[in-house]
């Protein structure tokens, strides 16, 4: 069973659109600060990723579906989880909550690439880490 990762945020009036409600596009920075503190959390780090394995984890793709608005100072739970993996790549499935109700759902494939944008393999550890 692969380790699920828990990630709070407020959100804040640059958020929003004129009627405080959170610009669609947001969501997707929210997740990505959400999946770079689950890196964070494990020991490792986007950039110690790239120094010391030569890899950068990069959005091949991400399916996004919003269920409920987010608005001006909600807090937000996010919640990512590693669902599959192949040699070069992670599936993800990540939530956002607003007082335990889940107000947007996302697919994210996630693809580990080299200094040339090639795809290469994920380090054994981190995915070791992501699995359990």
């Amino acid at each position: 069973m692969a380790k699920k990762f828990n990630f709070n945020i407020k959100v804040y009036y640059e958020d929003t659109d004129a009627g405080g409600v959170v610009y669609y596009a947001n969501y997707l920075k929210f997740l990505e600060r959400a999946r770079s503190e689950a890196i964070h959390s494990l020991g490792f780090s986007n950039k110690g990723l790239l120094e010391n394995h030569g890899i950068l984890l990069i959005v091949k793709s991400c399916n996004i579906q919003y269920k409920q608005p987010a608005q001006l100072e909600d807090l937000l739970e996010i919640s990512s989880e590693a669902t599959s993996f192949t040699k070069t790549s992670i599936l993800m499935k990540q939530l956002i909550l607003k007082n335990k109700d889940i107000i947007s759902e996302a697919d994210v494939h996630l693809v580990a690439v080299d200094n040339k944008g090639k795809p290469t393999k994920i380090p054994d550890q981190l995915k070791r880490k992501l699995e359990n």
